[in-house]
């Protein structure tokens, strides 16, 4: 579920031609190249046996396109209809209904963990909006070797809240510093689905299921705290657990393995929707231009801090290339200037979306494995799928 940063290196002038009905046919042909060839070279390092697109330009249908089988070694082909975990694009789920709370006047982000959550004094002191950009300090849970020991020795069992956060609090016994700095922590989002139960007086799934229900364009997004249901399942493609960077060595037993079917519990408000490119990506570009929610707090979701400090900046640049808003990142790419982006990152998969603000285009793609992070060439297929759409003039 981690965020992993990316560099992208785009050559070019930005273009602003409105592609034709003519067009089409030829954009997708060759997307479906990009998407094929990638397959074809990557199969193998990254254990994948498959790739979903959706490009979404402005006023015009959306270009879906699927490469590989459901599973590796199977025949069933995966179609746009296919399920794939979203990882962290989770968060700006949970950010959003956080925002929505408080457009109702029932929290504010400034309001601290003490107020809302007075059972973790330690970190009294944190507010919302630290937890929600990742300038908390609080260490995230699924780093700490015990909490990899469990998931390992049964990937079925049930994680509550209560205890994916009691595998970092108290810690040391001490509050975390009042300047951490940037810290990526799942942790702080299990925190703010808390916050959300307590101010809302309903579940977390609850409240995040009347998110999804509330946009039309979510017909195929689904969240469960523990089990999915077999409906839900059965259109899930298969995702490999694939990594051996020194930081999943405790999740040695389940390398190599389907995790699909395992319990999405470890996950939760941090990361454990299920959706497809599509939706994802109605959702990215109502997330980026204002659909969801008042501009007050639409403003507050853009606010970026750097991922070099974790301190306020009001952009990114040469200097400060990445940012991290509410669950959101932002990243200047050379000579394109900036984009919105993440990538969703759950043991046996990746979603990745992109919104190029000039052009209002947005990219989604899920890759089925978590591979080693040398072997994730996630980066390569942005450059290629921006290449085809800057050449047909889209972006």
């Amino acid at each position: 579920m981690r965020l992993r940063a990316f560099a992208l290196l785009v050559a070019g002038a930005v273009c602003s031609v409105t592609p034709t009905s003519a067009q089409a046919p030829s954009l997708s042909r060759s997307l479906q190249l990009d998407i094929d060839s990638y397959l074809i070279a990557r199969a193998k390092a990254e254990t994948i046996s498959a790739v979903s697109l959706c490009v979404s330009l402005p006023g015009q249908p959306d270009l879906l396109l699927t490469s590989g089988n459901t599973k590796i070694g199977g025949r069933t082909h995966v179609t746009p209809a296919n399920l794939w975990e979203i990882g962290s694009n989770t968060k700006a789920f949970t950010a959003i209904e956080i925002l929505r709370l408080e457009a109702a006047g029932k929290l504010s982000i400034d309001q601290t963990v003490g107020h809302w959550l007075p059972q973790y004094p330690l970190w009294k002191d944190v507010s919302i909006r630290s937890l929600l950009d990742m300038t908390s300090g609080i260490p995230t849970y699924d780093a700490v070797p015990a909490m990899l020991a469990r998931y390992s020795k049964d990937p079925q069992h049930n994680f509550t809240a209560k205890e994916l956060i009691a595998y970092v609090y108290p810690g040391d016994g001490r509050p975390p510093a009042k300047s951490p700095g940037y810290l990526y922590s799942n942790t702080n989002y299990v925190l703010a689905q808390l916050i959300i139960e307590r101010a809302s007086g309903q579940s977390y799934t609850s409240a995040i299921e009347e998110l999804i229900h509330s946009q039309p364009y979510l017909r195929d997004t689904y969240y469960a705290a523990d089990r999915y249901p077999p409906a839900v399942l059965d259109r899930l493609v298969s995702g490999y657990f694939a990594s051996t960077d020194e930081d999943n060595a405790g999740l040695a037993p389940v390398l190599g393995r389907d995790v699909s079917r395992h319990s999405s519990s470890w996950k939760q408000a941090a990361g454990g929707i299920i959706s497809r490119p599509a939706d994802l990506a109605h959702w990215a570009r109502a997330l980026y231009t204002g659909g969801l929610v008042p501009s007050k707090q639409q403003a507050e979701l853009e606010m970026i801090v750097s991922l070099k400090t974790g301190k306020p900046i009001s952009d990114v640049s040469e200097a400060e290339p990445r940012g991290f808003g509410l669950g959101i990142a932002r990243m200047m790419v050379p000579k394109l200037g900036t984009i919105w982006w993440y990538e969703g990152e759950t043991l046996g998969y990746r979603m990745v979306q992109v919104y190029f603000p000039k052009s209002h285009v947005v990219v989604t793609f899920g890759l089925n494995s978590q591979p080693t992070k040398k072997d994730d060439h996630v980066p390569q297929l942005v450059q290629s799928l921006y290449d085809t759409l800057h050449a047909a003039g889209n972006v």
